[in-house]
């Protein structure tokens, strides 16, 4: 199987939503547990898309209230970009924190506001600023999709939300978006669930409250039939027209090496053009599916990337997980390094880490850093994880285990836990190493170099263990850098001096 067909963004950006202010494009991402969440990214030609800021960028603005967790409970959900009168609007679902909230900017950068909450019923909500000033706001309802008028200066909801349609394909439905195009009102949803029977489907309508007329070609878009496609679970869709005219759509999928392989990149977003029938229905890339589009599709960013840890602030591309003690993390006490010092939290605790990390976005990638640690007290540990939830990671690391330092290969897969502890010689753990992570389709394999250019190899972990399906989560295979000292606060800090990634093509 061929990887052909390529998404604007890649590794973990589910959810897209977009919204055009003249010739410029804006999208955001769903982020879940991540920190900082919902990545604004702009381009001009819904190709090419730079990240420019986050929706949600200081600690004390991420509302996560309720219980910590994975994705598969918890976190920021299936956001809406919209633009009006000179503001910036994302409406999105804070889920097992609070519910549905509102933020906006004057520019997509930031600052945006504080969250104001609308509702704290399910989740997927979206707004439509309508011709003659109405502003609705419409989400997943229990049994289908619901709607309400909104006072968008005080995010008020007008009316108890009511049910304006059920599911076009399948009961299962979520992610609607409401368009006013000509004389219809178009109901886009999501439908079937977020894996394998995704889908889109849409219904119109001469008023926004319905009833909905269903597409006579619905699903508009899926590839629940297309069960050995290199890119499956498509879905999540939003419309945009280009100032040229033309008219796209953003949507999630998931790209496969195999027949038989899941998917650890996460959810990606994909570009797909849209024409309209003779008697007004979208008509997704003239097939209702992705096929063919190879051709058209841009390059992925920039495959080799070297992060040096200078200056007063991380690269906006590194993410937090959870609600960061940012005074852990300094890049001023060893200038040109990143400084972690270790907490009592572990990888594996539904908590915060001390763990910074960055998107996998390719599958096959090497991905190097270079670690000064010391670690005198027994279980304080730093090193290199792959990383798709507290239940499911892979990591290499110098620690102290019964008073020896040594190089530490750990595998955590729900319940289970292997772990490889190779001890180091007197003096080798007092010099810098450099971990090494080789990430393939189906495998992802961790060494460690040592300051002799000694190549340990310390071991592989299918990358099916480190699969969003297995982990039951909604997020894609994270890189990260991290320190712990298992159940006590690390005395000895852990200096990365650069982290480099190196995208390969298949």
């Amino acid at each position: 199987m061929t990887n052909s067909l390529k998404p604007v963004l890649s590794g973990f950006h589910p959810d897209p939503s977009v919204c055009r202010v003249g010739g410029d494009l804006y999208l955001v991402t769903s982020t879940f547990e991540y920190f900082p969440g919902l990545p604004i990214y702009y381009s001009q030609n819904g190709r090419d898309w730079s990240l420019i800021g986050h929706g949600l960028h200081r600690t004390d603005a991420l509302p996560f209230k309720g219980r910590e967790g994975d994705s598969s409970f918890l976190g920021i959900f299936a956001p809406t970009l919209r633009y009006h009168d000179g503001w910036f609007y994302i409406v999105t679902t804070n889920v097992g924190g609070g519910g549905n909230f509102l933020i906006k900017a004057r520019e997509p950068s930031g600052p945006w506001s504080d969250p104001v909450w609308i509702d704290d019923e399910l989740f997927d909500p979206s707004l439509l600023f309508d011709d003659d000033g109405t502003v609705y706001y419409t989400r997943r309802g229990k049994e289908g999709i619901v709607q309400a008028r909104m006072d968008i200066e005080t995010g008020a909801l007008l009316d108890i939300p009511v049910e304006i349609a059920k599911g076009f394909v399948s009961p299962d439905t979520e992610g609607p978006h409401l368009y006013h195009i000509g004389s219809y009102y178009y109901l886009m949803a999501a439908e079937g669930g977020t894996r394998f029977g995704h889908s889109v489907a849409i219904g119109r309508s001469t008023s926004p409250w319905g009833p909905f007329e269903a597409c006579p070609h619905n699903p508009i878009l899926t590839h629940r039939h297309l069960s050995c496609h290199e890119v499956r679970d498509v879905g999540h869709g939003d419309l945009f027209q280009m100032e040229d005219g033309s008219w796209w759509m953003v949507m999630l999928g998931t790209r496969h090496a195999r027949y038989e392989s899941f998917s650890h990149l996460g959810r990606e977003t994909f570009l797909a053009p849209v024409t309209w029938s003779e008697d007004g229905w979208p008509i997704v890339n003239g097939s209702g599916t992705l096929e063919g589009l190879g051709s058209q599709q841009p390059q992925l960013e920039s495959s080799s990337v070297r992060y040096h840890f200078e200056g007063a602030e991380l690269d906006r591309r590194w993410s937090y997980i959870r609600m960061p003690d940012l005074e852990r993390y300094s890049l001023a006490e060893r200038p040109g390094c990143l400084r972690l010092k270790g907490s009592a939290t572990r990888l594996s605790d539904v908590e915060s880490p001390v763990w910074t990390g960055v998107r996998l976005q390719h599958m096959q990638a090497v991905i190097t850093c270079k670690l000064e640690f010391r670690p005198r007290q027994e279980g304080e540990e730093a090193g290199l994880t792959a990383y798709m939830s507290s239940r499911y990671h892979t990591e290499a690391a110098l620690t102290v285990q019964e008073g020896r330092r040594g190089l530490l290969f750990r595998q955590t897969f729900g319940e289970a836990k292997h772990e490889v502890f190779k001890p180091l010689e007197e003096g080798q753990s007092e010099s810098a190493v450099i971990l090494e992570l080789e990430a393939y389709p189906d495998i992802v394999k961790l060494y460690a170099r040592l300051a002799d250019q000694t190549r340990v190899w310390l071991g592989n972990t299918d990358t099916s263990h480190l699969s969003q399906e297995l982990a039951g989560v909604w997020t894609g295979l994270m890189i990260g850098l991290y320190a712990t000292g298992n159940g006590f606060d690390c005395h000895s800090p852990a200096d990365f001096h650069w982290l480099e990634y190196e995208g390969l093509k298949l």
